[in-house]
C-alpha cells in the first residue's frame, strides 16, 4: 500500500485493528499474547490509551478505510516518576509488511509523543530474532539497551525480549516540566 495516509484511529477501525493483531498473536512472536483479544477488548485498550491523552494511529489506503497497520504509545509504567516515558507498539497487516509502513507509523508516533512532552520512548520487542522490528527501531534512532533472555514461552520455545530506547525532544538534557 504505497499510497497511504496516517491518521488517528477511531472506533470504526477496531475490527480491522483486531484482525491485524489477531494475526500477530496467532502467527508471530512480536507479542507474547497467546490468545487473541476480541474487538471489545481492543476497543477497551484503545480507549485506555486515548483516556491518557496518548496517540493511537492507523495507516490507511487511499480510500481512508482499509487499515494496513496501527501504532500506539502507552505508559511504560503507571508510577508518577515514569510519566515522561512511553512504550510504543506497532503492528502491520501481513500483506502490507516490508513496504515502509512501520517506519512511517513509528515516525508519526514519535512526532506525536514529542509534541505531548514525552522525553523517552521504549520499544519492548518480543523475540530477539525479530530482525524487522529491531531494524525498524534502529533506523528511527533507537539503541538497544538490554536483553532479557528466555522470558517468554510461545510456539514451544523460549523467547528473549529486546529493550530499545530513544530520546524524544530534549530527552534528559533539560528538566521535565
Amino acid at each position: 500500500m504505497p499510497h497511504c495516509s496516517i491518521r488517528a484511529a477511531t472506533v470504526a477501525d477496531i475490527e480491522q485493528i483486531t484482525a491485524i493483531y489477531r494475526h500477530h498473536v496467532l502467527h508471530g512472536t512480536g507479542t507474547f499474547e497467546t490468545s487473541p483479544p476480541d474487538a471489545a477488548e481492543m476497543l477497551r485498550r484503545m480507549q485506555e490509551v486515548h483516556s491518557r491523552g496518548l496517540p493511537w494511529l492507523v495507516a490507511v489506503g487511499g480510500d481512508g478505510q482499509q487499515v494496513a497497520g496501527f501504532a500506539y504509545a502507552n505508559w511504560f509504567r503507571a508510577r508518577e516518576a515514569y510519566r515522561f516515558t512511553l512504550e510504543d507498539s506497532i503492528y502491520i497487516a501481513p500483506q502490507q509488511q516490508r513496504q515502509g509502513l512501520g517506519g512511517r507509523l513509528l515516525a508519526a508516533l514519535i512526532d506525536a509523543c514529542t509534541a505531548l512532552g514525552a522525553r523517552q520512548m521504549l520499544a519492548v520487542i518480543g523475540d530477539s530474532a525479530n530482525a524487522g522490528s529491531i531494524g525498524l527501531h534502529r533506523a528511527r534512532g533507537f539503541d538497544e539497551i538490554g536483553r532479557m533472555p528466555a522470558v517468554g514461552w510461545k510456539f514451544g520455545r523460549w523467547l528473549d525480549v529486546v529493550l530499545m530506547q530513544r530520546a524524544l525532544g530534549a530527552g534528559a538534557t533539560t528538566p521535565a516540566v
